[in-house]
């Protein structure tokens, strides 16, 4: 993609046939497999990787399959997924930053309660041996 678009990611389409089929062609990962086609579907990929596309968004001609608009839509609700799980993430890093802030808080305020501790006992023992 990075070869194909530049290295900026905004750039790059979510989806390219031409670049998928060169993958399967090139003798790396089975791309059936991984994007979960039919062998149906990747006969009307080859017959219609003629998209166009312009920005990020694609225009699809009226010949492609129907397995090949669910593949569209089962991406667009992984991505769905992935930025649901991304906010997810980042609210729970930001929970256990505050949770640590909290316990460093606590362990703050125990070392002062000891100090105090410690000195009410001098004290106390002061007192002890003056009445001594």
């Amino acid at each position: 993609m990075r070869e194909r678009y530049g290295d900026d990611i905004l750039n790059h389409p979510e989806f390219d046939p031409d670049l998928w089929m060169e993958v399967g062609l090139s003798g790396g990962p089975d791309k059936n497999w991984v994007y979960r086609l039919s062998n149906t579907m990747v006969d009307n990929l080859g017959s219609t990787r003629n998209v166009s596309t312009v920005g990020s968004s694609q225009s699809i001609s009226s010949s492609q399959s129907k397995e090949f608009m669910a593949l569209q839509q089962h991406m667009t609700q992984l991505i769905d997924k992935y930025d649901h799980l991304s906010a997810e993430y980042a609210q729970l890093k930001a929970s256990h930053a505050q949770q640590r802030a909290e316990s460093e808080q606590i362990k703050v305020s125990q070392a002062q309660q000891k100090a105090e501790y410690e000195q009410q006992k001098a004290a106390y023992e002061q007192q002890k041996a003056a009445y001594e």
